[in-house]
């Protein structure tokens, strides 16, 4: 998950994938500008969190809350 320290919504989907049991992986792009740009160029989005399940992209965590709300998180995060 790309992210930045000052977050709301970073923290928010931080505390819902670890609600899930999920191991995250945080790249905090406000420390390595050079992974911001990476950020950008992979999903051409300049906004955080942009988070990843396995190779998929899901988006920030309005795109993650629907994954939950409509109850398809679990499916994914089950995926091999």
């Amino acid at each position: 998950m790309y992210c930045t320290h000052v977050c709301g919504y970073c923290t928010a989907a931080a505390k819902l994938l670890e609600k899930k049991g999920v191991p995250i992986e945080t790249i905090y792009v406000d420390d390595e500008p050079a992974r911001r740009a990476e950020m950008v160029e992979i999903t051409g989005r300049t906004t955080v969190p942009q988070i990843f399940i396995g190779p998929r992209h899901v988006g920030g965590y309005r795109e993650l809350a629907q994954l939950e709300i409509g109850d398809r998180l679990d499916a994914l995060l089950q995926a091999p």
